[in-house]
């Protein structure tokens, strides 16, 4: 930057929040955004994304987990779609023995508040994955919707990327058809978070979890846990406490590995590696 120039995302949080920006930095915020930390003329101090655009529908998801008030969830402040997303900042501490048990009963607390739809988007719109979209309209069930509007259309662009080969196409295609035997029984709609991973669980200085980086949707509930699983696993505290309040279904750890395919896929195709292998595996297993 020119020495004495201000950022143009300076201007622009002044013009969304009609104060002075005092100060900007970065900061560390993740693989496809940068980050910065704003510390306004007013006191607040504020964390800011801005790269992959498409923000509002990640501030609708915000706003929609946070009025289930089962967990502390990032607070939007200010939002562009294009532009950037402004969240208030959370100091970062550690998870305590409480905290991990809240995160348990919290995550089933959340689910349970339930969606409209399998499918359902805060925003209405396609289900947004950082730069990525897939379609996200409401389905009777949730296999269909994982099927049709998750697999297939990852698996698509997995291949247009090179990422999955003929083989592992193959195996998640057969995946897709035999889906009504995979998913288990049926499950009213869940509120889900829909990017669980360990980096979307903010542990918060006063030892309790706040949820960021959502791209939230209606679906299975063991959609969540099964992507925490595969990122870093959820505590055993934490586990036992979400299963006492709310008992998970027969059959769900041999289900684990159907509903990773999905976060595997959108890393196949944002970062090939070796993701598109891993898939691959999981899909010939189940298949």
């Amino acid at each position: 930057m020119t020495p004495g120039r201000r950022p143009p995302l300076s201007d622009a949080l002044e013009r969304a929040l009609g104060t002075a920006v005092a100060a900007l930095e970065p900061v560390a915020g993740g693989d496809l955004n940068d980050a910065h930390r704003a510390r306004l003329a007013d006191g607040r101090t504020l964390f800011v994304k801005t790269g992959t655009g498409g923000y509002a529908a990640e501030a609708a998801g915000l706003r929609w987990l946070a009025e289930a008030r089962a967990l502390p969830v990032a607070e939007v402040v200010a939002v562009e779609d294009d532009a950037f997303l402004a969240l208030a900042w959370i100091d970062r501490g550690r998870l305590d023995a409480g905290g991990e048990e809240e995160l348990g009963r919290g995550l089933a607390a959340l689910h349970a508040a339930g969606a409209p739809a399998h499918g359902h988007t805060p925003d209405g719109g396609p289900l947004r994955l950082g730069p990525l979209t897939v379609p996200s309209a409401p389905g009777a069930t949730w296999a269909e919707v994982h099927a049709h509007q998750r697999l297939a259309p990852l698996l698509r662009a997995a291949r247009d990327r090179g990422a999955v080969d003929a083989a592992g196409a193959a195996a998640v295609e057969r995946v897709i058809a035999r889906i009504d035997d995979l998913a288990g029984p049926p499950e009213p709609p869940a509120r889900l978070h829909g990017d669980l991973w360990w980096g979307n669980v903010l542990a918060g200085a006063g030892g309790r979890a706040h949820l960021v980086d959502p791209a939230a949707h209606g679906g299975h509930r063991e959609v969540d846990l099964a992507m925490l699983a595969l990122f870093g696993g959820l505590a055993p505290r934490a586990r036992a406490a979400y299963e006492e309040a709310a008992p998970l279904a027969a059959g769900h750890a041999g289900r684990v590995a159907l509903w990773q395919l999905f976060p595997l896929l959108v890393h196949a195709v944002l970062f090939g590696g070796g993701y598109g292998a891993s898939a691959a595996r999981a899909a010939t297993a189940l298949a």
